[in-house]
């Protein structure tokens, strides 16, 4: 084909950037992408309150309903003079072992708006080199992989109500890959966060060529 199968991957890669609702907020998107998870932890609650409700859920919410129904659970926190506990939650994702998905997810998933969706979703901009989003679109993707292992599993998932733990497999599929082409490639570039880019970004391209390898 003329070019490497390094290659082949950043191509892969640079069409999430390309899809439209991400130039459409491409600020958030960058953000997102080079989010600095120490300057994160050491937010003030409002501050963590803030980053949440401003920046974090109009990231992953984008479907203006959707948005909106997740905001009003979330904004519970400030109406019931409750910030105290959400920044406790964040205590908690900053503190337990990144290897551990179900714990990482259940905690992340505790803070109110959040489903599991959501919760990886913070998890992947935090810890990138950690975790993936799992959603309905990297579900939809793998399934046109067809030599992937877990396809029988993933044939059961319900893509629109994931469970925690279809969300914990997610994860594992993406870690997993990543760890692949890191090996295959002689890197240590490549993280679980790339991966759900790459599903994310070929979600309607069944022939999906360098996730199929």
């Amino acid at each position: 084909m003329g070019i490497t199968r390094r290659e082949d991957w950043h191509n892969a890669l640079n069409r999430y950037w390309e899809i439209p609702s991400v130039r459409k907020n491409i600020k958030v998107e960058k953000r997102m992408d080079k989010l600095d998870s120490q300057s994160i932890k050491k937010l003030a609650p409002r501050e963590w309150y803030s980053f949440l409700k401003d920046e974090y859920f109009p990231w992953k919410y984008t479907a203006p309903n959707r948005l909106a129904s997740t905001t009003k659970s979330l904004k519970k926190y400030d109406e019931t003079n409750s910030l105290n506990d959400l920044s406790y939650i964040k205590q908690r994702i900053f503190d337990f072992d990144a290897i551990d998905i179900q714990r990482g997810l259940s905690i992340a998933e505790s803070i109110k708006g959040l489903g599991w969706a959501g919760a990886s979703g913070l998890l992947a901009v935090l810890f990138p080199k950690w975790f993936g989003t799992a959603d309905q679109f990297v579900v939809k993707t793998l399934l046109n992989v067809e030599s992937l292992p877990e396809k029988q599993r993933l044939q059961q998932v319900n893509p629109k109500g994931l469970k925690k733990q279809d969300a914990v497999l997610l994860v594992d599929i993406m870690r997993r890959k990543a760890n692949e082409l890191n090996d295959s490639l002689g890197t240590d570039e490549w993280t679980p966060r790339e991966i759900d880019m790459i599903l994310w970004a070929l979600r309607s391209n069944v022939s999906c060529s360098p996730c199929c390898n």
